[in-house]
């Protein structure tokens, strides 16, 4: 069954919502009905940022929390944050149609007892293709490979697909590789202000398509979620020698190079980037260091 989790930063639970969502026990019922089937994120208003839902993500399993035996954690796969964050309400009413039934002053004193709760197929597809508008809107195909020179005939169905259709086949698109990488990469390139983080080059085609591409830090392939920490807005050739270990970053995001491997010319395009790469200017979106260590590692196996 479906549900909505609760999450905000500075939370005093021990959560990474990629992978993890920490919970009391008092949830653990509700937890235990989402158990295979997705959730989706939402943001209280004593998170201090937005209020809404922001993300998705399917529930692998619980179990207890080794350290507290009154807690206990969700662990997640597939997290996807959405394009933006979408509002309770919509101009038709809510999207979780159980909020009518509360009056709107105390929706929030409501809400507080339910952070852990579950609702409806129908009301899920609803916020998600909300939630995933930018990223399925046909204006946006080309720049973000959604079009037929980049994606396959089973995708592009997907992605055109009625809204009716789009709703009973939402965990296909959700689990589709090429809707996840476009939203990775609008997430990034918006990030890096398309642009090439190595070389500081930007470039935007006459369609409006940055010539940045996003790589991810972390391979999908490996486990590395699809996430704006997660990845680097490169050029296509920085890109290529990243994917091979050739480059890499230090915990300062310095670039390191493989000297015996990348062809002197090219090491005449990263001289600036050796102490600090192009950063988005939201620290927040900056690589995680897990992930970037976990690249760090392969690149100095490759260059032993």
């Amino acid at each position: 069954m479906k549900g909505i989790f609760d999450a905000r930063p500075g939370t005093v639970y021990d959560d990474e919502i990629q992978t993890r969502y920490h919970f009391p026990n008092q949830y653990l019922e509700e937890a235990r009905q989402t158990v295979g089937d997705w959730i989706v994120y939402r943001a209280p208003r004593r998170g201090g940022g937005p209020v809404g839902y922001f993300a998705c993500a399917r529930v692998v399993y619980i179990e207890p929390d080794p350290a507290d035996r009154t807690h206990s954690y969700a662990r997640m796969s597939d997290f996807l944050e959405f394009d933006k964050v979408v509002p309770l309400a919509r101009p038709g009413g809510f999207y979780e149609r159980q909020l009518e039934l509360v009056e709107r002053r105390s929706l929030g004193r409501t809400l507080q007892g339910k952070s852990v709760r579950t609702i409806h197929n129908m009301e899920f597809s609803d916020i998600v293709r909300a939630g995933l508008q930018e990223t399925l809107d046909p204006a946006n195909a080309v720049k973000l490979e959604l079009d037929p020179t980049h994606a396959s005939s089973e995708t592009l169905a997907l992605v055109n697909a009625p809204a009716e259709e789009q709703e009973r086949r939402i965990v296909q698109i959700l689990m589709n590789r090429k809707v996840r990488d476009a939203n990775f990469r609008r997430h990034v390139c918006e990030a890096y202000e398309n642009t090439c983080a190595v070389t500081r080059l930007r470039m935007i085609n006459g369609g409006g398509k940055s010539e940045a591409q996003a790589a991810h830090i972390w391979p999908v392939v490996q486990g590395g979620p699809d996430v704006v920490q997660n990845g680097l807005a490169l050029s296509a050739t920085a890109h290529w020698l990243f994917d091979r270990h050739l480059i890499s970053l230090t915990d300062d995001y310095g670039l390191l190079v493989s000297h015996n491997r990348v062809p002197v010319e090219l090491q005449m395009l990263f001289e600036k980037q050796r102490e600090r790469i192009r950063l988005p200017d939201d620290r927040r979106k900056w690589p995680h260091l897990d992930y970037v260590r976990r690249h760090r590692a392969a690149y100095l196996d490759h260059s032993s």
